[in-house]
């Protein structure tokens, strides 16, 4: 493995849910603890599952792990870190500054960006702390830092007073305004990342035209600014010789090759290593130290055919949704799990019934033009354009907030608005007015990856609050974007998985999240499952079989209505096919 070679101290392994990263960090920790280095694993995923793969209880504080000498583990929680930091800030100021000006800070401080620079206090706290550094050989991460966050913190202008003074509220950077005292520390945990002699960052991913898209577009921004030392793992590569049974298989074999051929030119010069997708689930020390060899149980080879599922089909939820007549469709999830397959497949299910649609993404990854391959009666189709919507905002920004301040402050202004949330924000105001649409027609809204969906929601929860403020008393009818949210007769929320255990654990917190705010998911779409497909492929089959599992745990701890919309041999591109996709169901 290209990766192992020569390991620095620190690695990191990146990658959206599902694709594995916690299986490979935690095996490569286990694989270094066996050659005698002392390591330690820390995970900073909010859907982390890292001591359910080792079967042990880890938490926020150091654990060596039973049966392996020489290495211990320690989960970073996230929202907990978001809280203590939220308390540091705050603490001080309260009862010293007026309670509009307090209440102005926790506004700053409630969204994902907070707890997304809490994390990152937390482990910056490792990279720094030299009493833990030198008591380990090796420190795996399983999550690096996103490019979001360190961009964040190298904005200079974070650190000066401007923020502090309020005349920076034009975005969402306040929460960088209380960090002055951990400058230094910050400082230095970046130049750690951008040391190839220090920190080596594995990108992981899986053989999927839209996932290497992906992870392309991560390695760009993660080497501009200046983490160059990254290596790609591509994981989970069907073996050839599963072809040879199974039509499913063959497909699945044909597609991914394909994918691995058209490897985008960026992605290229990167050492790379791919591994083959295994029969069995990845828990456990057994399962972990099989991950990076050949070999299969042979058990495997005599495995029965998963137990048949009876499950609604997706045409089952658009008929429900269909009875409204109009409304907003919000599909979530992580990046994936194919958000803007179903998003497509919904709103021509609702077309072809003969209603109005706007189908639309804020998601700068989304392809729905390919998707769709066509056009359709009662369908339009429009993309929110971050690069517009960006602009205009600025200069919104510039020629309202900005008319009254000198050089200097006009020049931290514009530095303010370089800033990753200020996307976020310009979204939302596009975001908003296309809510409005949803009262006359259908609104199936394909949204970005679930951190940033959850910026757009608080940006919208934050709005509501204003509104309430500055209407309370007053003999006014308002209707908020939020009101639209938390309203299932005007908005459902469709949770989009796989039948896997962290998309599953992803999709749960995001649904927790949501119910925080006062939004109460709909319905939630298992996608891409093996199990409904009904594969003959002897390691598919077992594969489905542990799907089954997880299927029966989204109905019976997390979903009050669900669909399962099986694997396809070929992808649902146009919409004769994505009609289709709606009337598969598992037997």
């Amino acid at each position: 493995m290209h990766f192992l070679t020569q390991p620095p101290r620190f690695l990191f392994f990146t990658g959206k849910g599902g694709v594995g990263k916690t299986s490979i960090a935690c095996a490569t920790a286990i694989h270094l603890a066996a050659s005698g280095r002392r390591v330690l694993l820390v995970s900073t995923d909010p859907a982390s599952n890292v001591g359910q793969v080792f079967g042990l209880s880890i938490g926020n504080t150091i654990t060596p792990v039973p049966n392996v000498p020489h290495l211990a583990a320690l989960e970073i929680d996230p929202q907990a870190a978001a809280q203590a930091y939220r308390d540091r800030i705050v603490g001080p100021v309260r009862g010293v500054l007026p309670d509009s000006v307090v209440h102005s800070i926790e506004e700053q401080l409630s969204g994902a960006c907070t707890t997304e620079i809490a994390a990152f206090d937390e482990f910056t706290a490792l990279l720094t702390n030299t009493a833990v550094t030198t008591a380990y050989h090796h420190i795996v991460f399983d999550t690096a830092p996103t490019g979001h966050t360190i961009r964040l913190l190298q904005l200079p202008g974070a650190w000066s007073g401007f923020l502090a003074e309020g005349r920076g509220d034009a975005s969402c950077l306040g929460p960088l305004a209380g960090l002055e005292k951990q400058r230094a520390q910050y400082q230095e945990a970046v130049a750690s990342l951008a040391d190839p002699q220090r920190t080596r960052l594995i990108l992981v991913a899986r053989a999927q035209d839209s996932a290497l898209r992906e992870v392309a577009r991560t390695h760009a921004e993660l080497a501009k600014i200046g983490l160059s030392q990254q290596y790609l793992v591509i994981n989970a590569v069907l073996p050839s010789h599963e072809a040879a049974l199974d039509p499913l298989a063959a497909a699945i074999c044909a597609r991914e090759q394909a994918a691995l051929a058209a490897l985008p030119a960026e992605l290229r010069p990167l050492p790379l290593d791919t591994l083959a997708l295994k029969s069995f689930n990845l828990v456990g020390l057994d399962a972990l130290r099989q991950l990076f060899t050949d070999g299969e149980p042979a058990a495997r080879d005599s495995a029965p055919p998963p137990a048949e599922l009876a499950t609604p089909s997706l045409a089952t939820l658009i008929d429900e949704i269909a009875a409204d007549r109009h409304g907003l469709v919000m599909v979530m999830g992580k990046g994936g799990v194919g958000k803007t397959t179903l998003a497509a497949a919904i709103a021509v299910g609702l077309a072809h019934r003969g209603l109005p649609v706007h189908l639309t993404t804020s998601d700068p990854a989304a392809h729905l033009a390919e998707t769709l391959h066509g056009s359709l009666d009662h369908l339009t189709v429009s993309r929110i354009d971050p690069h517009v919507e960006i602009e205009n905002y600025k200069q919104h920004v510039l020629t309202t907030k900005g008319a009254s301040l000198d050089a200097a402050g006009r020049a931290l202004l514009e530095e303010d608005l370089r800033s990753p949330c200020t996307e976020e924000i310009a979204v939302f105001q596009a975001f908003s007015r296309i809510i409005r649409e949803s009262g006359r027609q259908f609104v199936v809204m394909d949204t970005a990856p679930t951190g940033h969906t959850l910026l757009l929601l608080d940006a919208t929860g934050a709005y509501h609050r204003e509104m309430e403020r500055q209407f309370a008393g007053k003999n006014l009818h308002i209707t908020t974007p939020m009101m639209r949210l938390r309203d299932p007769k005007q908005t459902k929320i469709l949770l989009v998985t796989l039948a896997e255990t962290t998309p599953v654990l992803e999709a749960a917190g995001l649904q927790a999240d949501l119910r925080r705010a006062g939004i109460e998911p709909w319905a939630w779409i298992i996608n891409n499952s093996v199990a409904a497909a009904q594969p003959r492929s002897p390691l598919l089959r077992a594969r489905a079989s542990n799907e089954v599992t997880e299927i029966a745990a989204v109905a019976r701890e997390h979903a009050h209505r669900y669909a399962v919309v099986p694997l396809l041999r070929e992808e649902p591109v146009g919409v004769t096919p994505l009609l289709a996709l709606e009337q598969k169901q598992s037997r």
